[in-house]
């Protein structure tokens, strides 16, 4: 009598209404469960790319132009971020500045870059010296610290070369002189004249060190794993909580049925005279 009671009482989740809700609820289960494992993926990644991060910049320093040694070279990611040398004299005549780079703080300026001729005569190394303020606006060349003299040593890290599609950023023409988009060695090469080696030089310190510079640009932060494996928890949280929460609705829609037929039956009884 009970089970029949309740096949009964839960006839009405066979009505178009409730139907549509659980084929909803069926499809959503698959749906967030895919979500949850694509931030975990994301976190797998950003994890990989930390470690790769760590690895790079704490191995011991080498030779530009041992990992980067020709023209056109493309920088792969697993030597992107690497610790590296430099010894030559710099090149002021072509230096430039890249326009709408941010400091630390978020504040929009320009990253200057110098070329460097390596002393071994290998070729030319594009240097991001750092960073400056903006100045008296943007048409205006930027006031920069002057290039140290002579031959100098640089540290900093290897950084793969920046390409309109991989960046994002627009390709406008008409800038002002000496400013630039991207740090790219093939644009720069026409300028220059000279055979630059691929990628470029993130400074990060200058032997003899030099009175004045660039603000230099800090490390990138590789121990921040973002909020993925959050995410990817609170996907699979939900993929369980629909079928209960269809579960917690038909139990109040059959309850709330079984009051109004209670209802119904009491009213409908003959009164004692």
């Amino acid at each position: 009598m009970r089970s029949a009671y309740r096949s009964h009482v839960y006839r009405f989740l066979l009505t178009r209404q409730w139907l549509i809700t659980m084929l909803i609820a069926l499809l959503l289960i698959p749906v967030t469960i895919k979500l949850g494992f694509w931030q975990l993926h994301r976190h797998e990644a950003r994890v990989a790319r930390n470690e790769l991060i760590g690895q790079a910049l704490t191995a011991a320093p080498v030779p530009f132009d041992t990992l980067s040694p020709t023209p056109g070279f493309a920088v792969p990611k697993d030597l992107t971020w690497r610790a590296v040398t430099a010894t030559g004299q710099y090149d002021p005549a072509h230096e430039f500045v890249v326009r709408k780079r941010t400091d630390s703080s978020g504040t929009i300026g320009y990253f200057v870059v110098t070329p460097l001729k390596l002393s071994d005569g290998k070729g030319t190394v594009l240097v991001n010296r750092g960073w400056v303020a903006s100045g008296d606006g943007a048409t205006q060349y930027p006031p920069v610290p002057a290039a140290p003299t002579g031959e100098v040593t640089l540290t900093g890290r290897l950084r793969a070369e920046e390409t309109y599609g991989a960046s994002g950023i627009k390709d406008r023409t008409g800038l002002p002189d000496r400013q630039f988009n991207l740090i790219n060695t093939a644009e720069q090469a026409k300028e220059t004249g000279a055979p630059l080696l691929g990628g470029y030089l993130e400074l990060a310190g200058t032997t003899p060190a030099p009175a004045d510079q660039p603000e230099l640009i800090p490390e990138p932060n590789h121990s921040d794993i973002g909020p993925h494996m959050a995410y990817a928890v609170q996907w699979w949280l939900f993929a369980a909580m629909i079928p209960v929460g269809v579960w917690i609705l038909a139990r109040r829609e059959a309850k709330d049925r079984a009051e109004k037929a209670a209802e119904a039956e009491a009213g409908a009884e003959p009164v004692p005279v």
